[in-house]
């Protein structure tokens, strides 16, 4: 396989595809680097540590969605293990040509003869993100993610799930009708919230006569108040 015809295909194809967001991209290079150090054989297996610290994605639900997108959009193969002592197993397409022109690939090691681009006929598989905001999340995929968001912001999982159960209840919506385009950015004013309520709940309010529930034995009922 020629190396540089190969990165500069994929490169060329990266810049005319918009459903690709640059967590997919350092996925796809991280994995191109571990195939390098395969020597560029026609499967690999993978360690998913491994291939997050090459890519720098933090979240294992994003690093698994990223994947499963880039196996559907014919980047690469994708065969997931449920093997605890065996990693999935990764194949990757050629995208070098005999001119250097990208070929969108739909089976391993397609080529044409005049380096024309061939698009696959059959049609992309296309997710709610990428429909509606791009690389913005406008939901959490289950309970767990928002809880994992939570504790990283120093915020208590009972609060996740107070979150989580109110938005799933309106449909991840503000308002009821607007539809949340980043539910991160959501969260976030909410734990902002919450501390300000915590710290509210804090300031007692003092009393300015502490006398007004006392009385004497002499007072005159016959006064008004």
């Amino acid at each position: 396989m020629n190396y540089i015809k190969h990165l500069n295909g994929v490169f060329l194809q990266f810049s005319k595809d918009n459903r690709l967001n640059p967590t997919h991209i350092s996925l796809y290079v991280g994995l191109f680097q571990l195939w390098n150090n395969y020597h560029f054989c026609d499967a690999f297996h993978i360690n998913r540590q491994e291939v997050m610290a090459y890519a720098k994605i933090g979240s294992k639900s994003t690093y698994h969605r990223c994947l499963k997108e880039l196996h559907h959009w014919k980047y690469l193969f994708y065969t997931p293990s449920h093997n605890p002592f065996q990693g999935s197993r990764i194949r990757m397409f050629d995208f070098g040509t005999s001119d250097g022109h990208v070929v969108y690939p739909y089976r391993p090691k397609t080529r044409t003869s005049n380096g024309q681009v061939v698009v696959p006929l059959n049609k992309h598989i296309e997710t709610t993100k990428n429909k509606t905001n791009g690389d913005k999340p406008d939901c959490p995929q289950n309970e767990f993610e928002v809880i994992s968001f939570f504790q990283k912001e120093n915020c208590p999982k009972k609060e996740a799930k107070k979150f989580y159960n109110h938005y799933q209840s309106v449909g991840w919506t503000l308002g009821g009708n607007t539809k949340i385009v980043d539910w991160t950015a959501v969260a976030r004013k909410w734990i902002l919230k919450a501390e300000e309520f915590k710290q509210e709940k804090t300031i007692l309010p003092v009393s300015q006569n502490t006398d007004n529930l006392r009385t004497v034995s002499s007072k005159n009922y016959n006064e008004p108040l």
